[in-house]
């Protein structure tokens, strides 16, 4: 269940949230007004939808249990729920102010010529729950590279995407950027970003699964091959099978140098959550060669929307490719039930062979794929002074 953040004194303005009514945005001369949600209206909204990422779902809340939080809705003059969030919220030390954060949200008409009719009131209400600063993940491409075009970049010395003309710029991510920057919102910085601004997607396009296949690179269809001959077998493991994950998680944390700083509980917690709202939400997939685990990644499906999240593997058996044999079943899994893109999740804008973090992106571009840059996170100053106390924070940290 979505845990609610002590009320703020009523205020008359704020109309109580009807019973899961769910309908398309209304016209635009008409007012929004954001009031809490019931968790049944908020994933009424969503699945009605179909697009909205997995971190804005209600089960999402229970999996940051860190976090107090709020399912939120847009009502227009009908009282029909025309938008939603989940909010999570994090008290500020010291003072009775709140940072609330948006993570890929809120889930509302992004290509109203007139975001202020959505923004104004979540302000609005962001205030009346005593926060300084409210921070949102609007959920739109801005620019995207097809696989070749870093490829060719990489090959020519280039070290970062921003010096690498996009295939693609997005127009309705654009659009959103500058209107953004208009109303006062700022981009969270450098860094800053909790999401992945830069991700890899695979988009199905309406091809076959042996179209797809044939547009791997020889890399990916000599692994694919060799796991199969080898006899890697495939399987979709359950709850019980998260320990061996994360153990496997560890190992791959040491061998790359990096830690996530999650621990089991975490794992199992976003399991029974994603879970216990809808089954098989996420699929825990798992490579067993002579019957050794070697490698497990987990899958998430909101909608018409699939994530790849975690991959681990062990130190040994890599020869066989069970990570590449992993991938495959899952895409061929993706393709089948009918998904038109198979996210990949998070990447490095950095292309410079040298550098740590090249090895996942490299890895994906054997795909042919692309990558895309997302609009990434912004920032409103509700009250600016705490608001600029909390940047100089966050710089300094």
């Amino acid at each position: 269940m979505v845990t609610l953040l002590p009320a703020p004194p009523a205020r008359p303005s704020v109309p109580a949230a009807p019973a899961g009514s769910v309908a398309p945005a209304g016209p635009a001369d008409r007012a929004l007004r954001v009031a809490p949600l019931t968790e049944d209206a908020h994933l009424a909204h969503l699945d009605e939808r179909g697009d909205a990422g997995f971190l804005q779902y209600p089960s999402w809340a229970v999996v940051k249990e860190a976090w107090r939080s709020e399912g939120i809705g847009w009502f227009d003059a009908n009282g029909a729920v025309v938008g939603t969030a989940l909010v999570l919220y994090r008290k500020m030390p010291k003072v009775p102010y709140w940072f609330a954060y948006l993570p890929e949200g809120p889930v509302i008409d992004w290509a109203d010529p007139n975001p202020q009719r959505w923004l104004a009131p979540l302000i609005e209400h962001m205030r009346a729950r005593h926060v300084f600063t409210v921070r949102m993940g609007p959920p739109l491409a801005h620019r995207r590279w097809q696989a070749q075009t870093v490829k060719d970049a990489v090959r020519h010395g280039l070290k970062h995407l921003d010096r690498v003309t996009p295939d693609e710029i997005v127009p309705l991510g654009a659009t959103v950027a500058l209107r953004l920057g208009d109303l006062g919102w700022r981009t969270s910085g450098d860094g800053a970003d909790a999401q992945p601004r830069y991700t890899f997607e695979l988009p199905f396009e309406g091809r076959a699964l042996d179209q797809v296949k044939a547009g791997f690179n020889q890399e990916w269809k000599r692994a694919i091959a060799k796991a199969g001959k080898a006899g890697v077998d495939i399987a979709v493991g359950g709850y019980e099978d998260l320990p061996a994950f994360f153990d496997l998680l560890q190992v791959t944390e040491r061998r790359n140098g990096f830690r996530l700083g999650r621990e089991l509980p975490y794992y199992q917690r976003q399991y029974r959550a994603l879970n216990t709202e809808a089954a098989g939400r996420m699929k825990l997939y798992l490579a067993r060669f002579e019957d050794r685990l070697l490698a497990a990644h987990t899958l998430i499906t909101a909608g018409e929307r699939v994530w790849y999240q975690t991959g681990a593997s062990t130190d040994h058996g890599r020869g066989v490719r069970p990570s590449h044999a992993l991938q495959w079943r899952m895409i061929q899994d993706v393709h089948e039930h009918g998904i038109p893109v198979y996210d990949m999740r998070g990447v490095s804008p950095v292309i410079d062979p040298d550098d740590r973090l090249f090895g996942v992106l490299r890895w994906k571009l054997g795909t042919n794929g692309r990558v895309v840059e997302n609009l990434g996170e912004w920032e409103y100053p509700v009250q600016p002074a705490l608001h600029k106390a909390f940047r100089a924070y966050m710089s300094i940290r």
